[in-house]
């Protein structure tokens, strides 16, 4: 391996097999609770636990380390019902004027969407994802990002984790187009935005779509060789 500046791995935590095969059945049982809601209360989330969720995002593996992501958290009600307005108007597009066409609608009705996104203004936060192409280990700088989807693919699941486990719903939404969500957030527009996660408490009228409950088995997902 080429030489290059680095410290010893200090805080790596190596446990005994048992314990490991707990834990990973644990993990598995707590994750597999998360579903996607479309039903949010509007009883309000402390900001602090919004910011851990995003430091735990932000902790996640990119290409060359550039970190290509940008996250807005929106509590504001102003600027959500501005986001709900224009992306309302795109969703319409999609589904009404059957833009979508008829096989990704037809693939989508047993989830039961449509244009309406009330919870777009009923979660206490949506949080705005960005991608940005050009960037680096410091802010400042104005270098090629490298494996941006992949990288930002995984910080979101990083994300979508950490809310789970702190006890919050989401949902991840994404309007096609979503460049209305630079302008709304003021976000540069050469980052392309990624996807719009709504998190908070779930609606006491929260319910989970059946076919969402249809997961493939680990032989469908899995090969061992």
């Amino acid at each position: 391996m080429k030489e290059h500046a680095s410290i010893a791995l200090s805080d790596f935590h190596e446990y005994p097999a048992e314990e490991m095969i707990e834990r990973s059945k644990a993990f598995y049982q707590d994750i597999k609770r998360r579903h996607s809601i479309r039903s949010f209360s509007d009883r309000s989330v402390p900001r602090e636990i919004i910011e851990n969720c995003i430091r735990a995002a932000g902790t996640a593996p990119s290409g060359a380390n550039h970190q290509p992501w940008h996250f807005v958290a929106i509590s504001s009600a102003e600027i959500k019902k501005q986001v709900r307005e224009k992306a309302e108007h795109e969703e319409r597009a999609f589904y009404d004027d059957r833009k979508a066409g008829e096989t990704w609608l037809n693939a989508l009705e047993p989830l039961g969407t449509d244009a309406n996104k009330p919870y777009l203004e009923s979660a206490p936060w949506l949080i705005a994802i960005f991608a940005q192409r050009r960037g680096g280990v410091s802010v400042d700088d104005h270098q090629k990002n490298y494996y941006v989807p992949e990288s930002v693919g995984i910080a979101t699941g990083f994300l979508i984790n950490a809310l789970h486990s702190c006890g919050l719903g989401t949902l991840t939404h994404t309007p096609n187009p979503m460049k209305f969500l630079n302008e709304v957030c003021g976000r540069d527009p050469a980052e392309r935005a990624f996807l719009l996660l709504v998190t908070g408490y779930p609606g006491d009228d929260a319910t989970v779509p059946e076919h969402a409950l249809i997961k493939k088995s680990l032989g469908d997902i899995c090969t061992f060789m």
